[in-house]
């Protein structure tokens, strides 16, 4: 008699019932055995799951949602590599013609058939070394014609500026001069911009939707003023400007706002296409001027991809779905398209700017003309602070930024929403209902959160009469505060095993 034996299939077990998931994965070394794709999928996707919902993430200003028939041409082109020209045409003629687009959006000098300068980045951070870097060489260039030292370059800027240019400023070796905020006044002062420049300034960079609290800066008065200085000094200092917030944002609910290549001391302009340009990270654009504003000794010519190839980025090999999603954008929505998702930005940061004025507890920090966002400080932060409302926030779903304020402001806390294309009127109206529900919940919290409170400021005021003691800054007291606020509610989660 044959005794049959059934032999144990793993690929017909549950994933969650294999012996994949009863240890955990190696964090630091690669695994000795491979495992199933299944396997690996499930596990991998688990962990994902912790991280945050990118659509309630409203300290990004970076796209979160395109359309499916965008989605299905950039899964298509993933495996393409941007950098071989020869090999992908259609792909780097889609990335000139988006030039071209860019370029003409923010109206550079070019005739009919003229093309336009410029290049696809991986974001604006790279779009702005490439820039600061043009600006460092032409400076060289014009000083050593002169036989005048090159060792001292600058850059002015205001202390509103992304980290990028402190990035840029450091590994290119700039002086980075930042024009300091002061409280109601949060971008950088044109009038003390210019007092700042001096014959071994390379460019000022003016931004075009700051960060903090989405204002747009006076380019056009920076420039006016600026022009002038040069005619007395006899310089031609530049201007730069970032527009990685605003430059999609301008052109279709500004068009009148003198910013771009209008202005005759603008040589160049960088823009994110993961913000505005409605295109998931990891694209930006960067655009000259004229061919004199970018060095031709910059410009490096390769052949070993198959044909002569021009090429001025920081990254080689990157991939193509970003500059093809551009293009999908570009031709799909069209001017009015981009005016239309622009202006419904901006309808949906009234209603939410609104409805926080109606509540009677916040002031308003940000600007009805700039980038679409609501940045607003609590009126009265004596018993609770902005930190307390971010973190409270998380309970439903929402990331919601709490941060201070650059030098000479950084005592001014402020909460922050970027108002993106899929942020709608009834996600606004719902985020104030919740930020409502965490202000009653702050007003209620157990009396012993006030005491500690009480006690924590009590000890930094005796601690600053003490001899050899260092007092402790306005930040650090209110910091410690927090932190005392978020031992009390995890000891509450534990009481209630974990349920708000």
């Amino acid at each position: 008699m044959v005794i049959s034996k059934t032999v144990s299939d793993a690929s017909i077990h549950s994933t969650f019932a294999s012996r994949y998931v009863r240890t955990s994965l190696p964090r630091f070394k690669m695994p000795e055995n491979s495992i199933p794709k299944e396997a690996a999928y499930q596990i991998i996707n688990d962990e994902l799951m912790l991280d945050g919902n990118p659509r309630l993430n409203l300290a990004s200003f970076v796209t979160t949602w395109m359309e499916p028939e965008c989605d299905k041409l950039m899964m298509s082109s993933i495996n393409k590599n941007y950098v071989d020209m020869d090999e992908y045409p259609v792909t780097t003629e889609l990335q000139n013609r988006c030039v071209n687009m860019i370029a003409h959006l923010f109206n550079a000098p070019l005739g009919e058939s003229e093309t336009a300068i410029g290049v696809g980045t991986v974001g604006s951070s790279e779009a702005i070394m490439l820039a600061g870097l043009a600006f460092k060489r032409r400076w060289q260039n014009k000083r050593r014609a002169e036989g005048k030292p090159v060792d001292k370059p600058n850059i002015v800027t205001g202390a509103n500026v992304q980290v990028c240019w402190e990035k840029f400023a450091r590994y290119f070796e700039v002086e980075l001069k930042e024009v300091k905020l002061q409280e109601g006044y949060y971008v950088m002062d044109p009038v003390k911009a210019v007092e700042m420049v001096d014959e071994n300034t390379i460019c000022v960079a003016g931004i075009l939707g700051s960060t903090l609290n989405g204002e747009f800066e006076d380019i056009k008065l920076l420039n006016d003023l600026l022009v002038e200085k040069n005619k007395e000094t006899g310089w031609d200092t530049p201007i730069h400007v970032d527009a990685a917030s605003g430059g999609f944002i301008a052109p279709f609910i500004y068009p009148e706002l003198e910013w771009d290549f209008r202005l005759p001391l603008v040589k160049s302009i960088n823009v994110s296409g993961h913000k505005y340009g409605l295109v998931y990270a990891g694209i930006g654009w960067v655009i000259w001027r004229n061919k004199e504003d970018l060095p031709e000794e910059l410009i490096f010519h390769i052949n070993y991809l198959g044909a002569d190839q021009p090429t001025f980025t920081l990254n080689f090999s990157k991939g193509s779905s970003q500059v093809i999603a551009q293009y999908y954008q570009l031709i799909r929505l069209g001017y009015e398209g981009y005016k239309n998702v622009m202006e419904n930005c901006r309808d949906n940061a009234m209603v939410l700017k609104q409805g926080l004025e109606k509540t009677g507890r916040f002031t308003i920090v940000s600007k009805d003309e700039g980038v679409p966002l609501v940045a607003f400080s609590l009126k009265n932060n004596s018993r609770h602070d902005e930190f307390e409302v971010s973190d409270l926030l998380r309970r439903y779903g929402w990331i919601v930024p709490a941060y201070t304020m650059p030098a000479d402001a950084q005592h001014i806390t402020v909460l922050r929403v970027v108002i993106r294309e899929d942020f709608s009127c009834t996600l606004a109206e719902r985020l104030v209902s919740d930020i409502e529900k965490v202000l009653h919940d702050l007003d209620n919290l157990p009396a012993k959160v006030q005491a500690k409170a009480s006690k924590i400021i009590n000890d930094a005021e005796n601690e600053s009469n003490g001899s050899g003691v260092v007092k402790k800054t306005a930040l650090e007291t209110q910091r410690e505060i927090t932190d005392a606020w978020r031992k009390l509610v995890a000891d509450r989660k534990k009481k209630t095993n974990g349920v708000c």
